[in-house]
């Protein structure tokens, strides 16, 4: 099987990382290689007694344990949570196990994104932290390198480490040029990697 799709998942909360995916999913689709397949993940509940639908109501559908085994990359998204992942994400992931013992996603890019409520408030780590268990799925890293000039000119989010969103303290700031330049730039190298990684 020849996967011609790159998988964009996220958790969004308030929707920052949400519209951030649909940027990135805009840079996957420009390189004409790929289509963009965008999944997202159902919430954690602290009340055991919570389920979620089966489909959201909402937004991207959740997604599946093929949707990640035959995708050509992967972009993974998260809201900053305390310099990690939101729990959401984390669970998903730590439930990839059979993935992991069939090297599925061996010599896949993955890329982070993620958008937080101030600026100091853990982006870089949480993109870091993010591409550790992919790293560990066999995974090659792709950040954003600095021939992209808004990493030079921005004065809110983007790392050389993924994208990233400064979301303000009520999640209401938007998406600035230069966050949208690199998300979508993002996915653009997203999609050059994983081509060149196919062949």
């Amino acid at each position: 099987m020849n996967p011609r799709y790159i998988l964009v998942l996220y958790y969004s909360r308030f929707g920052s990382t949400a519209q951030m995916a649909k940027l990135i999913a805009r840079g996957v689709e420009s390189s004409g290689e790929f289509e963009a397949r965008l999944r997202t993940v159902p919430a954690v509940s602290a009340t055991t007694e919570a389920t979620a639908p089966a489909v959201p109501e909402e937004g991207a559908v959740y997604c599946t344990e093929d949707d990640l085994r035959h995708c050509a990359g992967l972009a993974l998204g998260s809201p900053a949570r305390f310099g990690n992942m939101a729990a959401a994400l984390k669970f998903y992931i730590e439930s990839t196990g059979g993935l992991w013992t069939s090297g599925a996603l061996i010599d896949k890019p993955v890329a982070t994104f993620t958008s937080s409520s101030s600026l100091h408030g853990g982006q870089e780590s949480t993109l870091l932290t993010m591409a550790i268990p992919m790293l560990h799925h066999g995974m090659v890293y792709c950040g954003i390198p600095y021939t992209e000039a808004a990493l030079n000119t921005t004065r809110s989010g983007g790392t050389p480490y993924g994208a990233s969103h400064l979301a303000g303290v009520d999640s209401k700031l938007a998406i600035t040029d230069e966050e949208r330049d690199l998300c979508i730039a993002q996915g653009k190298r997203l999609a050059l990697l994983a081509s060149k990684l196919a062949d």
